[in-house]
């Protein structure tokens, strides 16, 4: 194969979930620049429309659809509409997620652990579960799940920085994109999932930082990159490169993985 076109998703339909902002927004743009008709979705919808806005003017082609990735109503229409006018999607980006406040297991409500299972994992499946009979059809396609090295390792560092809701919910992200590739691989759908490591500029601990103080700010930041060894957070534009390998014809012999995209945490 060219190599010039390896990375080319001309023709292709791409959705994300998530995309108002942060890592889904990149993820929605960089694929628009490879040529993808972008469906960007979020229960955000004035956001959603801003990214399909800022897709369109960098010469992509894209729509915004109001999606709550937990509303399993919800769930159904944008599917059922997305197969009337297209017929088919090529590429899932499960990325719509969300972290709640950072307590340790015991002081962990119930409704906190529902509430993000709703969306970080129920979430997920309703979008494979919709998605994976129009990829069957057409005999292909590709889904990226987000994980987290949240669900890779514990973390601890003296004091509450990640709580076992958000932790549980990645993990499992990790098992269900191991089993969907086992089960779907001879149909030629490829199920990979990224694990990010701490990046910044999105608003998924919104909720966290909402609770924290200044020097709780401070001891978090210090803490995490002091053992990153590249020293750094992650951006979002960081991850965009993985991504739009893992949707196209470049990694058509990788299923099943789950990459940790960490500046070298998972090394330390």
């Amino acid at each position: 194969m060219n190599a010039d076109k390896m990375f080319r998703l001309d023709g292709k339909i791409a959705v994300v979930t998530g995309a108002a902002s942060g890592l889904g927004r990149a993820f929605a743009l960089g694929l628009a620049d490879q040529g993808a008709l972008m469906i960007c979705t979020d229960r955000n919808e004035e956001g959603a429309d801003e990214t399909a806005s800022l897709a369109k003017q960098r010469q992509g082609k894209a729509e915004a659809a109001r999606l709550d990735v937990g509303n399993e109503r919800e769930q159904t229409d944008f599917w059922n509409d997305l197969a009337e006018r297209h017929g088919r999607v090529d590429v899932l980006v499960n990325n719509a997620g969300i972290s709640t406040g950072p307590q340790r297991l015991h002081e962990l409500s119930i409704e906190d652990w529902d509430r993000l299972m709703a969306i970080n994992l129920r979430g997920s499946f309703l979008c494979m579960r919709a998605a994976i009979p129009l990829m069957l059809a057409a005999g292909s396609g590709s889904i990226i799940n987000i994980s987290s090295i949240a669900g890779l390792t514990g973390y601890y560092p003296g004091f509450a920085r990640l709580c076992v809701n958000y932790s549980a919910s990645k993990a499992a992200i990790a098992g269900l994109t191991r089993q969907a590739a086992a089960e779907y691989g001879r149909d030629g759908i490829r199920i990979n999932a990224i694990a990010p490591g701490w990046h910044g500029g999105t608003n998924l601990g919104a909720e966290r930082r909402a609770q924290a103080t200044p020097e709780m700010i401070r001891r978090s930041e210090e803490a995490i990159h002091a053992r990153v060894p590249m020293g750094r957070r992650g951006v979002p534009d960081d991850l965009v490169g993985l991504v739009v390998y893992l949707a196209g014809d470049a990694s058509s012999y990788v299923t099943g993985q789950v990459i940790a995209h960490d500046g070298g945490w998972m090394s330390s």
